[in-house]
C-alpha cells in the first residue's frame, strides 16, 4: 500500500470514528444512558473483535498512537479541570479530601492486593494496577450526572473525587512504571512522584498566569475577540502539557490540570464563549480516544484472566468501593441512600485506559519485549474492570437512583436566615434537593461549614438564580426578611424560568395580598405564628408532633394517577396501605373534605396521607404521584 493510500485509508477512518462519537452522544440524549456506554460499543464493533477495521496498525508506527492519547487526555483533564469550580469544592470539602487521600489508599492497596492474590501478579505489577484503577474519573462520572440529576453535594463530591483522582493515580502509575522498568528502589518512588507533581503544578501555574495575562491585558483581536480567546485557552492546555511531559513523563497531565483549575476560576473574558468551545472539542476528543481504545481491546486478554479476574472486579466494585465511600462520608451530612449511590456508581473512564494502553505499548515494543506478559496483564485487567464498571454502574445509574431515591426535586431557597436554615432541614431530611442563595458572606460560610448546598448572589439576580438551577427547580421560595426582596423573586421565578410552585414569605401582613394577586403562595410571618401559637395552647399533642414532620412523622399530599386506584372506596384502601398510614383528606374541584370509608377515588384526586416517614413514602410510591 502507497503512503497516498494508507494516509485516504486513515482519514476515512478518523471520519468514521468521529461519527460513531457523535451518534453515540445522540444515542445517550434519546435513551438518558451515559455516553460512555455507546462509545464502548462503537469501539468494539469496529475493532479486531467486531468488523476489524481498526487495529494499532491503523495508525502506523506505534509511537503515533501514544501522542495521540497523550494529548488527548490533556485536553480532557484540563476540561474536567476548567469546571471545577471553587463554588463547588466548598459543598462537601471534607468528603472530598478524604476519597482523595483515605478512599485512595483504601483503593490502591485493596485493588493490588487482590490482583496480587487472585490473579498471581507481582507486586510492582498489583501495585501498579491498583494505583490506575483509583481513577473514576469525570469522563465517566459527568455523563452519568448528567441524567441522573442526584443531589448538587452528591454531584459535585463524585466530580471532584474524579478529577483529583485522575491526576493522581495517572502520576502515581507513571513513577511504579518508571521504577518498575528502572530497577528503582522504594527510596526513589518519592522523588519520580514528587519530580513529577511538582513540575506539572509549576509549568500548569506558568502557563496560566500567560495565558491570563494575556486575555486580560492584551487586545487579542477587536474583531474576533471570542475566538481567538477560545484558541489561545485550547492552546495553553496543549502547551501546559507538552511541556511538562517533555520535562518528565507523565508530568503533563498535572500540569493540564493545574492550568485548567487556575484559568476556571479566574473569571477570563468571554468565559461562556471558552466553555462551550472546549466543550464541544472535549466532546469529539473523548468520544475519539474512547471508540479507539475499545477498539484496540482483546477478548483474549480479557478471558485469559479467568475466574480470577471475575473476583477482582467484583471485589473492587462491591467491597473496597462502598468501604472507601462509607468510611470517607463518616460523620457527614449524606444519607445511607446517597453513601449507597456513590458506592455503586464509581465507574473507571479514560485514564487508567490509556495509560494502561501505553504502558503495554512500551512493555512489548522494544527488541525483545521486556514484559509481554505483564502488558497482557496490566490491560487485561484494567479494561476489564472499566468495561464492568462502565456497563453496569453507567449503563444502570439512573435505575440504581430511582431504586435508591436519591434523585430529589430540585428546591431553590431565597435567603439563608433563620427561616431559610429551618426549612432547608427539613426539606433535607425528607430527601429534597434543596439549594440556597444567600448573599451575606459571613452567613454564606456558616450555611457551608453546616454542610448545606449554598451558592453566593443577589436572589433577585436572573442569571445568579439560573446558575443555582432555576430552571430546573420544581419550587422556589422567596424567604428573605425583605419583602420586596420577595416579591421580585416571585416574580422572576413565575416570569422567567415557569416553576411550579413559587411560595413567599410576607414579613408584612398587609403585604400578602399584593403577593396573592401574582398567584404566589404567601405564608404571613405574624399569622403563622400566631396559628404556631394557638396550637400549642389548644392542640399541644398535634403542635408537637408536627415539629417533627419531616423526621419521624411526615404528611403528603398525592395525585391519584393508577388506574388501580380509581373507582377503589377509602375503605379498600385503608388495607392496602402501609401499617400505620392514613388518609386524612380527599380534595376535588377544589373542596377538601376528610373521607368517610364508602367515599370512591377519582382520577385528579389529591389524597392527604399521614404517618410515619418512611411509611408515607411507601405509601407514595403505591398510590400516585407527588404534587
Amino acid at each position: 500500500m502507497t503512503g497516498a493510500e494508507a494516509s485516504g485509508n486513515l482519514l476515512i477512518l478518523v471520519a468514521a470514528i468521529v461519527g460513531l462519537g457523535v451518534v453515540s452522544q445522540l444515542l445517550s440524549a434519546r435513551f438518558r444512558v451515559p455516553s460512555v456506554l455507546f462509545l464502548i460499543v462503537s469501539g468494539i464493533l469496529i475493532g479486531p473483535e467486531g468488523l476489524g477495521v481498526l487495529s494499532v496498525s491503523s495508525f502506523g508506527e506505534q509511537s503515533g498512537l501514544p501522542t495521540i492519547v497523550g494529548l488527548s487526555v490533556a485536553i480532557i483533564v484540563f476540561e474536567g479541570a476548567y469546571h471545577l469550580k471553587i463554588e463547588k469544592l466548598r459543598e462537601a470539602p471534607r468528603a472530598v479530601i478524604r476519597l482523595t487521600t483515605i478512599g485512595a489508599a483504601i483503593a490502591l492497596v485493596g485493588t493490588a492486593v487482590t490482583v496480587w492474590f487472585f490473579l498471581g501478579a507481582s507486586w510492582e505489577m498489583a501495585l501498579m494496577i491498583g494505583a490506575l484503577l483509583v481513577a473514576t474519573g469525570p469522563t465517566v462520572v459527568t455523563p452519568i450526572l448528567k441524567v441522573v440529576p442526584v443531589r448538587d453535594r452528591v454531584a459535585a463530591t463524585l466530580e471532584t473525587e474524579g478529577i483529583i483522582n485522575d491526576v493522581t493515580a495517572a502520576i502515581l502509575a507513571v513513577v511504579l512504571f518508571e521504577a518498575m522498568t528502572e530497577q528503582a528502589t522504594p527510596n526513589d518512588y518519592l522523588q519520580l512522584f514528587a519530580e513529577r507533581l511538582g513540575t506539572g503544578l509549576l509549568v500548569g501555574v506558568i502557563v496560566a498566569v500567560i495565558v491570563w495575562g494575556i486575555l486580560q491585558y492584551v487586545d487579542i483581536s477587536p474583531d474576533d475577540a471570542p475566538r481567538n480567546a477560545r484558541l489561545l485557552t485550547l492552546a495553553g492546555a496543549i502547551i501546559a502539557f507538552g511541556t511538562a511531559d517533555y520535562i518528565f513523563p507523565e508530568a503533563g497531565v498535572a500540569a493540564a490540570a493545574t492550568a485548567g483549575l487556575i484559568l476556571g476560576n479566574a473569571g477570563l473574558p468571554y468565559e461562556n464563549d471558552i466553555e462551550a468551545f472546549k466543550g464541544d472539542v472535549t466532546l469529539l476528543v473523548l468520544s475519539f480516544v474512547f471508540i479507539t481504545l475499545a477498539a484496540l481491546l482483546d477478548f483474549d486478554r480479557l478471558f485469559a484472566l479467568g475466574l480470577g479476574g471475575i473476583a477482582v472486579v467484583v471485589i473492587v466494585m462491591l467491597v473496597l468501593r462502598p468501604l472507601l465511600v462509607f468510611l470517607s462520608t463518616y460523620g457527614s451530612r449524606f444519607t445511607v441512600r446517597e453513601k449507597l449511590f456513590m458506592s455503586f456508581v464509581g465507574p473507571r473512564g479514560i485514564i487508567p485506559a490509556s495509560v494502561a494502553t501505553l504502558f503495554a505499548i512500551r512493555l512489548q515494543t522494544p527488541e525483545p519485549p521486556t514484559n509481554p506478559a505483564g502488558a497482557d496483564l496490566l490491560v487485561g485487567t484494567v479494561f476489564l474492570v472499566i468495561l464492568v464498571t462502565v456497563v453496569l454502574e453507567g449503563g444502570f445509574a439512573r435505575q440504581i437512583a430511582e431504586k435508591l431515591d436519591v434523585i430529589p426535586m430540585r428546591v431553590l431557597i431565597i435567603g439563608g436566615g433563620r427561616v431559610g436554615r429551618s426549612l432547608s432541614e427539613r426539606l433535607e431530611a425528607r430527601g429534597e434537593n434543596v439549594v440556597l442563595i444567600e448573599e451575606d458572606r459571613a452567613v454564606l460560610e456558616q450555611l457551608r461549614n453546616d454542610g448545606f448546598t449554598a451558592r453566593e448572589g443577589d436572589g433577585t439576580d436572573v442569571e445568579v438564580l439560573r446558575t443555582a438551577g432555576a430552571e430546573n427547580a420544581r419550587i422556589v421560595v422567596a424567604a428573605t426578611g425583605d419583602d420586596d426582596v420577595n416579591l421580585l423573586v416571585a416574580q422572576l421565578a413565575q416570569s422567567n424560568f415557569d416553576v411550579q410552585t413559587v411560595i413567599a414569605r410576607a414579613n408584612n401582613p398587609s403585604n400578602a395580598a399584593a403577593f396573592e394577586d401574582l398567584g404566589v403562595e404567601t405564608i404571613s410571618a405574624a399569622e403563622s405564628t400566631a396559628w404556631a401559637i394557638d396550637n400549642v395552647i389548644e392542640r399541644p399533642a398535634l403542635s408537637n408532633w408536627m415539629s417533627e414532620l419531616g423526621r419521624s412523622g411526615d404528611v403528603q399530599e398525592i395525585e391519584v394517577t393508577d388506574e388501580d386506584l380509581v373507582g377503589k372506596q377509602i375503605s379498600d384502601i385503608d388495607g392496602e396501605l402501609p401499617n400505620g398510614v392514613l388518609i386524612a383528606l380527599v380534595s376535588r374541584d377544589g373542596i377538601s373534605e376528610v373521607p368517610s370509608p364508602d367515599v370512591e377515588l377519582q382520577r385528579g384526586d389529591h389524597i392527604t396521607l399521614i404517618g410515619r416517614t418512611e411509611s408515607v413514602r411507601e405509601a407514595i410510591q403505591r398510590c400516585g404521584t407527588p404534587v
